[in-house]
């Protein structure tokens, strides 16, 4: 087991980190949170953000499901899922370097929502399911662990860890950026951010495209 923790526990890091460096830049969903928390209440806010955390939780288990039986069955798939991955982040890492160079500001909407808190919840995890790009970075994220050789622990680590992850950060959306003196402090260091986004990003799907190319490659 050890020597399993060894050889797949770099992946898993570098899962975790590109989840929540996708979690650090305000996308729709996390617009969603933050314009809910100031417009309706806090309240209502996090309750948003777990029912997209739920849905990110369902991307996950759907990504890995999928993924593994494929790579079960047809191993040459993986390199595929590789190309694709690393594509997809490139495309990603364009946008966010893109975005600091240009700058902006992070345009938020004060969300008044009437809906009970079962509503918000469904909200919420419609706001995930409904984002074609959340099922493209799931399959880029994936393609960082995934192999036909790995333990099934590796799947079940990813989405527990995952699942943390996702809850912990959007709740942390939620109380942190629920006025605009918060937005407005993210706001001035954004450009930082998208630049180390962006640069990790770069690195991670070079990365993963060139993998194939190696010899004897196993990522």
């Amino acid at each position: 087991m050890a020597d399993q923790l060894l050889e797949y526990g770099p992946y898993l890091l570098a899962g975790y980190l590109a989840f929540f460096m996708g979690i650090m830049s305000p996308g729709p969903n996390i617009l969603a949170i933050i314009g809910t928390s100031m417009g309706t209440s806090r309240r209502a806010g996090l309750i948003i953000a777990c029912g997209i955390s739920t849905g990110s939780l369902f991307w996950a288990i759907l990504a890995v499901l999928g993924l593994t039986a494929l790579l079960a069955n047809f191993a040459w798939f993986g390199s595929i899922l590789r190309v694709i991955g690393g594509c997809y982040l490139l495309w990603l890492a364009s946008k966010y370097i893109r975005a600091a160079w240009v700058g902006g500001e992070i345009k938020v909407t004060a969300q008044i929502v009437k809906q009970d808190d079962v509503g918000l919840y469904c909200q919420g995890i419609g706001v995930q399911l409904t984002n074609p790009k959340a099922a493209l970075y799931w399959l880029s994220v994936m393609s960082i662990i995934l192999r036909p050789d790995a333990p099934s622990w590796v799947a079940m680590t990813m989405i527990v860890g995952v699942g943390i992850i996702s809850f912990v950060s959007h709740i942390a959306w939620a109380i942190l950026f629920s006025t605009n003196r918060v937005v407005g402090f993210y706001q001035s260091f954004k450009r930082v951010f998208d630049t180390v986004i962006g640069t990790f990003f770069s690195a991670l799907g070079l990365g993963l495209i060139l993998s194939i190319f190696k010899s004897g490659s196993r990522v």
